[in-house]
């Protein structure tokens, strides 16, 4: 539990995991006033009423004034320009952090926008989340039980780091520390690519194949026997288009490979079904179940 309790932080962008992050350190009693940042006043406003933050800012120096904690819930590819714009009002001694789903993009342009503020940032990764967005969709137990990865640069002081993995703890999540490099190959693995998956699956069948087909179903009529599985594995899709837009663009060159790679499992499994081999069929799907009851086990 973090030793020291928070007088003011500042969020900025108050969506799923601003405003969680914020309900979850109100409710462990470790923050003391939040202030909210956006291009959204309406969306700040619901957040106020829903207790995510005391006060609106009004401008950038007086929401940055004295404040111990300054973290970046926006979309990745604003991030960048919200350094630019925060730098100047920095007082000695803030903690920077923020919750970007690609890190060296992140790292880069706190290289390039705050070279004299690096010991003091923390770049990290809550992986939690919903199909929802804005402060409506908050929820203090978001991040419980919850990965965040923290990927510190050579610069950012050990005290830095400490205090970011006690405030993500005290909510509940599991902490580690990895490279950014390493972080944007693993997540363009298990998260990235099947939100694209799960995009283009929806086009598909909302779109494509009912056009493409020899004897073509309206898609609304494809979409009414679409069960449980269909939807489970879509529901990634009804996510922010904007987030993942900026996340796949700024994380290309390692989700560009694992489209790649997949894309031989296609092929390879396109020539299985041509050759009408079942043995070979039922090896993959048993492979896959394997790995995947390993995987669950694991993580019981």
């Amino acid at each position: 539990m973090p030793s020291v309790v928070t007088n003011k932080m500042v969020i900025i962008g108050v969506g799923l995991i601003g405003g969680s992050f914020a309900l979850a350190l109100r409710e462990a009693g470790l923050v003391k006033h939040v202030v909210g940042v956006g291009r959204s006043r309406e969306n700040l406003q619901r957040a106020r009423k829903r207790g995510a933050i005391d006060e609106i800012a009004n401008d950038l120096p007086s929401a940055l004034k004295d404040a111990s904690i300054v973290f970046l819930a926006t979309p990745v590819g604003q991030i960048g320009g919200i350094m630019a714009q925060i730098s100047p009002h920095f007082e000695p001694g803030v903690i920077v952090t923020d919750a970007g789903s690609t890190k060296q993009d992140v790292v880069a342009a706190a290289r390039t926008h705050l070279a004299g503020h690096l010991k003091n940032f923390v770049p990290g990764h809550p992986i939690a989340g919903a199909e929802l967005s804005g402060a409506d969709a908050a929820d203090a137990d978001l991040f419980r039980n919850k990965n965040v990865v923290l990927t510190p640069l050579d610069e950012t002081s050990v005290d830095a780091v400490k205090q970011v993995t006690e405030l993500w703890q005290a909510c509940g999540a599991r902490v580690s520390q990895m490279s950014a490099a390493q972080h944007d190959k693993t997540l363009a693995a298990v998260s990235h690519l099947p939100h694209v998956l799960a995009f283009l699956l929806m086009n598909h069948v909302s779109y494509s194949s009912a056009q493409n087909l020899d004897d073509p179903l309206p898609s609304d009529d494809l979409l009414r026997f679409a069960g449980s599985g269909f939807r489970d594995f879509t529901r990634i899709a009804g996510s922010s288009p904007e987030m993942w837009r900026d996340i796949c663009l700024a994380n290309r060159e390692a989700l560009s490979r694992q489209i790649d790679a997949y894309q031989k499992e296609l092929t390879a499994l396109r020539e299985i079904l041509a050759r009408d081999d079942g043995e070979a069929l039922e090896n993959v799907f048993s492979s896959a179940r394997k790995a995947r009851q390993r995987w669950l086990k694991a993580n019981l």
